[in-house]
C-alpha cells in the first residue's frame, strides 16, 4: 500500500497545488473563516495562512470579503473552482489494499461516495 506521503504527492500532481494549499481549501469547505481562524485550523501562523490564501485567491480558488461584524477582519471563502479542486483530491485513490481488491468497481464507487460524505461531515463538525 502507498504511504500517506505518496498519496499527498498524487494529490499535488493531480491538482498542481502544494499540499498546504489543499489543507487550506479543505478547511474552507464548511464555510467562510477569518484568516486567524484558518491559521488556527491549519495549525500554522497567520503569515503562513496569508501566503496560502494570497496564492489561492490569485488562482480563483478562494475569495476575501469584509467581515460583516468586524471592519478590521476579512472573511475567506472557497469558490466553485476551489470546490472542484477538493473534488479532484477525493478522486485520487491510494493503492487498493488486498482486502478491498475483490470489490467490484460499483462497490468501490459506492464506498468512496459514503467515505466522501463522512469526510465532509467531519470537516463541517470540526469547524463548529
Amino acid at each position: 500500500m502507498d504511504s500517506r506521503g505518496d498519496w499527498r504527492r498524487k494529490v499535488t500532481d493531480a491538482t498542481g497545488l502544494p499540499f498546504s494549499r489543499i489543507r487550506a481549501l479543505k478547511r474552507l469547505v464548511a464555510g467562510p473563516m477569518t484568516l486567524k481562524d484558518l491559521a488556527d485550523a491549519m495549525s500554522t501562523d497567520a503569515p503562513a495562512a496569508t501566503v496560502a490564501i494570497n496564492d489561492l485567491e490569485s488562482r480563483g480558488l478562494v475569495e476575501r470579503y469584509p467581515h460583516p461584524e468586524n471592519r478590521r477582519a476579512k472573511l475567506v471563502s472557497i469558490t466553485a473552482a476551489g470546490r472542484g479542486v477538493i473534488a479532484a483530491t477525493r478522486r485520487v485513490v491510494e493503492t487498493t489494499p488486498p482486502a478491498l481488491q475483490s470489490l467490484s468497481a460499483t462497490d468501490i464507487k459506492t464506498m468512496q461516495r459514503i467515505l466522501d460524505k463522512i469526510a465532509a461531515h467531519q470537516e463541517s463538525q470540526a469547524e463548529d
